[in-house]
């Protein structure tokens, strides 16, 4: 094993706990930044680029049709093929934590619309799912397995918020175990079932999942309900006939006691297991080698990297699989310097084909943490786990690179403008609130004096308003400019009064009645 430091541009903000990495035709992206995105990438989507040791992110763009993808931390990923002999595969996303710190429970199928030039197009779709639906969670886990030429997704464990009727409003955000249920989704037709098998007792949450054909082992996890690690190891083999699936569970000896580890493959049978907790505030600094047969696994330790005085000082570490046997880690920076990042980065590799002397070379640290105790506290609540299949790559630096100080200028174009003493659209926290959003706020230009632009959401437009007001040249004024408006209209031109036509005047005592210019003369001295 050999472990390298990597430095990061400006845009490390973007890298923290809870991201996923995927792989799509050997290239490696990023997923699930920090914050809602913004306007340099809307995506929330990067191209995670490292040559020499140095990391960019590149933002990635979707195609016209998708739909909009939240960037969600702590979701269950994997990758998913129409059948075990395909070439081309997709990503299934499920669950995670929004920016809003709400959880979803939603799935995201994410494949490749087009390739050009290494610059891939993203198309993002979201199956609706029909049946024994999952409640929203995270660090939960989701797999697919194959069998008599059949797919389907089996999904299990997690947390989530408790139940409405418990939740105060001192512990709204108390999470707790999900039930152990074991789901069996169809992607095609987007069916979910739900099964109880009496050997999964706890709903554990940052497990270790590993599928292999029509089997998914479950190693490891925690349990909040008894707040423990068991070393528990599960065989779930699913059975997809032309009748109803019949799924099964074996619990098997030789399990490891660990959660929020980091799984990577390094051949077709063989996996490396590494980092994770085996207590609250106790990293587990062992790696494990988990090798597959036709319907075993064995579990055993393996070389020790030379973990750097850093990594072994700091309370917590996260991180996501590269593939080809790499693993991203990264630990909190040194708080006892002034101008310390917010985290420090390596790459792990776990396989030694194929890598140069230089590779090979382990790079000097940064000043080490003398006292574990300044490290950020590890919180188990905000455990990390991944699982997604991903790749390095080697290519030409075709990207453009993302750049966070273009975030500084969005008072010039107005997206992120406090545009009203009550404006609350928020940087941080805006959501698609019309049909027509999907990378930025509707916004309208307020015609008064020099103009000035407003959010839609924050004058209460209603949508088809907006759309109005956008398609035609009509001046539109602004809640608070309204008033002003209107005193500087010329006033309407009141028509003139309509008075009754007077009855008809008779002379006294005759039948004969007056004459038209007589009607007039009276007329005019009655008025």
């Amino acid at each position: 094993m050999s472990l390298q430091m990597v430095t990061v541009g400006h845009n490390i903000a973007l890298i923290q706990p809870g991201f996923s990495l995927m792989n799509f035709d050997g290239q490696v992206f990023f997923f699930g930044q920090k914050g809602w995105p913004k306007r340099s990438c809307p995506t929330g989507v990067f191209h995670f680029d490292i040559k020499q040791n140095h990391l960019k992110l590149k933002p990635a763009i979707f195609s016209k049709d998708s739909c909009y993808l939240p960037p969600l931390r702590y979701p269950a990923t994997c990758s998913y093929k129409g059948s075990i002999d395909s070439d081309k595969h997709q990503y299934i996303i499920h669950g995670g934590k929004t920016p809003n710190n709400e959880l979803s429970d939603k799935i995201y199928i994410m494949s490749v619309a087009c390739k050009n030039n290494k610059k891939v197009t993203f198309r993002c779709t979201e199956k609706d799912l029909v049946g024994d639906v999952p409640e929203p969670r995270y660090g939960h886990s989701i797999d697919v397995v194959y069998s008599r030429g059949k797919s389907m997704g089996v999904l299990f464990g997690g947390r989530s918020y408790m139940p409405s009727t418990q939740r105060t409003t001192e512990k709204w955000n108390s999470v707790a175990d999900c039930l152990p249920h074991v789901f069996l989704i169809d992607f095609e037709f987007g069916c979910a079932t739900s099964y109880i098998l009496p050997e999964l007792q706890d709903g554990l949450s940052f497990h270790v999942s590993i599928a292999r054909n029509d089997t998914v082992y479950i190693l490891g996890g925690h349990s909040l309900a008894s707040n423990i690690r068991p070393a528990n190891l599960y065989r779930i083999r699913v059975d997809l006939p032309l009748g109803t699936p019949a799924v099964n569970c074996t619990v098997l000896p030789g399990g490891i006691s660990v959660s929020s580890a980091i799984l990577t493959q390094t051949n077709n049978d063989e996996f490396v297991i590494v980092g994770g907790y085996q207590l609250e505030n106790q990293k587990r600094m062992v790696c494990s080698l988990v090798s597959l047969g036709d319907n075993t696994i064995e579990i055993s330790e393996m070389e020790t990297p030379d973990w750097t005085s850093d990594i072994k000082h700091s309370k917590i570490w996260f991180g996501s699989n590269m593939g080809n046997g790499t693993i991203f880690l990264g630990i909190p920076g040194d708080n006892k310097q002034a101008m310390s990042e917010a985290f420090y980065f390596y790459t792990l590799r776990c396989s030694e084909e194929d890598l140069s002397e230089d590779q090979k070379i382990v790079s000097n640290s940064q000043t080490s943490t003398e006292d574990p105790g300044d490290s950020t506290p590890f919180e188990d609540s905000e455990e990390f786990c991944f699982s997604a299949e991903a790749t390095s790559f080697d290519g030409d630096d075709e990207f453009d690179t993302y750049n966070e100080d273009d975030e500084d200028d969005e008072s010039v174009t107005g997206y992120w403008i406090t545009c009203c003493p009550t404006c609350d659209v928020d940087i941080n926290t805006w959501v698609p609130f019309y049909s027509t959003e999907l990378n930025k706020p509707a916004m309208i230009y307020c015609s008064h004096g020099d103009g000035h632009w407003v959010h839609a959401q924050c004058m209460d437009l209603e949508e088809r308003t907006l759309i109005h007001l956008s398609e035609g040249s009509n001046k539109y004024y602004c809640n608070e400019h309204v008033q002003i408006a209107r005193a500087l209209q010329t006033p309407k031109r009141n028509p003139p009064l309509q008075k009754p036509p007077m009855k008809s005047l008779h002379k006294k005592g005759s039948g004969k009645v007056l004459t038209p210019a007589k009607k007039s003369f009276l007329r005019r001295l009655f008025d």
